[in-house]
């Protein structure tokens, strides 16, 4: 029952979280310009991963599951509401990685709020600007850290669950049960997720290529982000979203 719990506690934090929003709506705005503001910065990042065949539609999932600004609403509640049954109704590596996911979003929201409560406060300047402002005003490097770990635990997860015999099927059988069970909306998370890294090949070596290519290009620049020079750090976000300084 420890992955339950871990989906529970992680679950009932980001409600938390969401009614301190909820109650404050210019604190909800800014929450939703970082978000965006993120999500341009990945598409810009990796925009040579968009623009390639093999690695579209991996980039597209990153993007469009642990870096949008998508309303996860219902993937939580789902969460929260049978906890339980996921322990149950799934194998033992899906519920690892189901784990992983709520840890992730827990954080990711925690940090967001943060980013959001430094943003409102911030120089009335370009976004560029208010963001590596907020970013340093915020610290919490450790977390930074962590939430990059958890990211790569989410996407070398997927890509085992691909090479787990029998798998694909037992996700497809699980459809009605998960449906009825109210998992639809993570069924449709494992499904995708699976997919997308079986595109890439059974043996996995397109999967490490992008992996590690994520987890070079966040590291490096969760470190700039803490130490280079702010107009040199600026300048690099402003190229990557296009835009000129």
């Amino acid at each position: 029952m420890e992955a339950t719990h871990i989906i529970r506690e992680a679950v009932q934090r980001v409600t938390q979280l969401r009614e301190l929003a909820a109650d404050n709506p210019a604190l909800a705005t800014a929450i939703g310009e970082i978000k965006h503001f993120q999500a341009a910065r990945f598409s810009g990042t990796y925009a040579d991963f968009l623009n390639t065949e093999k690695y579209k539609t991996v980039a597209l999932f990153f993007l469009e599951e642990l870096y949008s600004a998508k309303d996860y609403t219902q993937r939580d509640a789902q969460f929260a509401r049978i906890a339980s049954a996921l322990e149950r109704l799934f194998p033992e590596q899906v519920v690892k990685t189901a784990v992983s996911l709520a840890q992730l979003h827990c954080l990711t929201e925690e940090l967001d709020l943060a980013m959001a409560q430094q943003w409102m406060n911030g120089p009335d300047e370009s976004q560029v600007t208010r963001y590596v402002s907020a970013w340093r005003a915020v610290d919490r490097r450790p977390d930074r850290n962590r939430q990059l770990s958890t990211v790569m635990a989410v996407g070398h997860e997927l890509d085992h669950l691909t090479r787990t015999p029998g798998l694909r099927r037992l996700l497809k059988m699980m459809r009605g049960p998960a449906s009825l069970a109210g998992l639809g909306s993570l069924q449709r998370f494992l499904e995708s997720g699976f997919d997308t890294f079986a595109s890439m090949g059974s043996s996995g070596e397109g999967a490490k290529y992008f992996l590690d290519a994520v987890n070079m290009r966040e590291s490096g620049l969760i470190d700039r982000l803490f130490d280079a020079d702010r107009v040199a750090c600026e300048t690099e976000i402003s190229a990557t979203l296009g835009e000129p300084r």
